[in-house]
């Protein structure tokens, strides 16, 4: 493998701009409750097809990280300002405004706060669910630095879809995530969420491209299938600029097929796998929206998409 990017990506992840009246009417209503989202805060190469769709991924407890993870592009502080006491009840309007039937929020990891967040993060979960009892949300979180019972607390809102991200593998993780997240540190986590809460999808990701092998990825998918998880996104590492951690490889559609069948084989009940798929990605938000209603005995809508993407 080369240790330097190719300065131009290939055609198969190449996005166009975003645009449109959905895009706009979306982005005006975000701004306007003061609300951010990930989806441009990371950079998603998606977002045009998910905000000209109505649907976006809130971020909660602001803006601004405190840990400085080497592959993503949100802006970092060690001292951010203070959660907005507010947001529960504004997320809450606006996904009302939306007319959305499944949400997803993530987070920003809060080593400032004594919880990391998790308190702020279930009264949100908690506001939408009272504003909508039939609202499906998941919740994409951090790993609270390992601490359960702020995982438990997130976990006592309701969630319908607990997902918290690896990100690579375990060689990987000291060069690609800050010093304060762990390999098994996620993998507890996500263990907790599953024995804590039986019910509850747990949903994990993992970016491609940063010199993993397919030994070491098999590696990493047979630790999260130990770890209960349930739901697997496999996605092409984007570098978001010249400050973060290169591309050593762009990873063809063929191999992400291949990859994401050999989960399949390892007993995930859903896999998304592809070089634009992202830990939040409209297809499996689809599958799983089908897949929870069924569970309640309600029928599935009519856009939920197949378990075999």
């Amino acid at each position: 493998m080369t240790t330097r990017a190719p300065r131009r990506l290939p055609a198969w992840i190449r996005t166009r701009p975003p645009g449109g009246e959905g895009y706009a009417r979306l982005k005006g209503l975000l701004r306007a409750r003061g609300l951010a989202t990930v989806c441009e805060e990371a950079q998603c190469p998606n977002v045009h097809e998910c905000w000209g769709g109505g649907t976006a991924t809130v971020m909660l407890l602001g803006d601004t990280c405190t840990r400085g993870c080497r592959f993503c592009a949100v802006k970092t502080a060690k001292a951010p300002p203070p959660p907005d006491p507010d947001e529960p009840e504004q997320l809450a309007a606006t996904i009302a405004d939306l007319g959305l039937t499944y949400v997803v929020l993530t987070m920003v990891d809060r080593d400032d706060l004594p919880d990391g967040g998790a308190a702020h993060v279930a009264r949100c979960v908690a506001e939408l669910k009272r504003r909508q009892p039939g609202l499906l949300v998941e919740v994409l979180v951090g790993d609270f630095r390992g601490d359960r019972a702020a995982v438990e607390a997130v976990l006592a809102a309701g969630p319908d879809v607990f997902a918290h991200n690896v990100e690579t593998v375990a060689r990987l993780t000291p060069t690609v995530r800050d010093a304060r997240c762990g390999y098994r540190q996620s993998l507890d986590v996500l263990a907790h969420a599953k024995a804590h809460a039986p019910g509850v999808v747990t949903k994990s990701s993992v970016m491609l491209g940063l010199g993993e092998t397919d030994e070491e990825l098999e590696a990493c998918f047979r630790d999260l299938r130990a770890a209960g998880v349930e739901v697997l996104t496999l996605g092409q590492y984007l570098r978001p600029s010249a400050w973060h951690l290169e591309v050593v490889e762009f990873v063809t559609p063929e191999r992400f097929e291949a990859l994401g069948a050999r989960a399949r084989g390892l007993g995930f009940r859903y896999v998304a796998s592809g070089p634009l798929v992202r830990s939040s990605y409209r297809a499996g938000e689809l599958f799983l929206e089908g897949e929870l209603r069924a569970r309640r005995g309600e029928a599935p809508p009519a856009h939920a998409a197949g378990p075999t993407h």
